[in-house]
C-alpha cells in the first residue's frame, strides 16, 4: 500500500492511496479523499471492538458539550 497526503489549500488535504497485491486483486486500484480543516476535537479513529471504555469516553465527551451548549445558551440575554 502506498498512501500520499498532499496539501492542496492552506485548509485542505488530499489523500491518496494505491493498492497492490496480485494475489488478490488482477491490477493495482488506487482512490483519493479530500479532507478539510475543521475547528472541532478530532478523536483517533481505530477499530475499538470489545473496548468497552471508548463508549464511557465518548459518552462523557458528548455530555460536556451538551453543558457547554446550555450554558451557552443559559448565558444570551
Amino acid at each position: 500500500m502506498v498512501e500520499r497526503f498532499t496539501r492542496v489549500a492552506p485548509d485542505e488535504l488530499n489523500y491518496e492511496f494505491t493498492l497492490t497485491d496480485p494475489h488478490t486483486w488482477t491490477q493495482p486500484w488506487s482512490g483519493q479523499l479530500g479532507m478539510s480543516k475543521i475547528e472541532d476535537k478530532l478523536y483517533e479513529y481505530a477499530c475499538h471492538e470489545g473496548n468497552h471504555a471508548m463508549f464511557g469516553m465518548l459518552a462523557g465527551a458528548r455530555a460536556d458539550e451538551k453543558a457547554a451548549a446550555e450554558a451557552k445558551t443559559a448565558a444570551k440575554p
